[in-house]
């Protein structure tokens, strides 16, 4: 049996009009993956769909923002759809020992690797004993 999808005949009804004052936007919070290592933290969020142009990382009273925009991959204006791709928002609360200065970010094939390095100041120290 094949799938066939038939719009229901619903009498049209006169409804007041409405003014939109912006158009409603979903967000899906993209999964990510988080690793520790002696450097600090590496993270890996999943934001398909969404170019450079379209990401916005941001760092404000140490909160990191993860903000990415997705753009529909075919030109002009669709006719039916059944998938829309989300926009991307997610937002985590920093540690002390993170440096927010030096955090980098890449994005390849739709995930983004965000390291966060370490403070020195929560680096561990070697001390040198003397013997004397």
């Amino acid at each position: 049996m094949a799938e066939k999808t038939v719009a229901p005949d619903v009498p049209e009804q006169s409804a007041p009009a409405r003014e939109t004052t912006r158009e409603d936007e979903r967000y899906l919070a993209p999964p990510v993956d988080i690793y520790a290592n002696e450097d600090g933290l590496v993270v890996l969020a999943d934001l398909p769909g969404v170019s450079a142009n379209g990401l916005t990382i941001s760092v404000k009273d140490d909160i990191l923002t993860i903000e990415g925009r997705t753009e529909s991959p075919m030109p002009g204006t669709p006719v039916y759809r059944e998938f829309d791709l989300p926009s991307f928002f997610r937002q985590f609360q920093l540690a002390d020992s993170v440096d927010a200065g030096k955090i980098t970010a890449a994005l390849r094939h739709g995930v983004l690797t965000l390291t966060l390095p370490k403070a020195e100041a929560a680096k561990p120290k070697t001390i040198k004993v003397q013997v004397g």
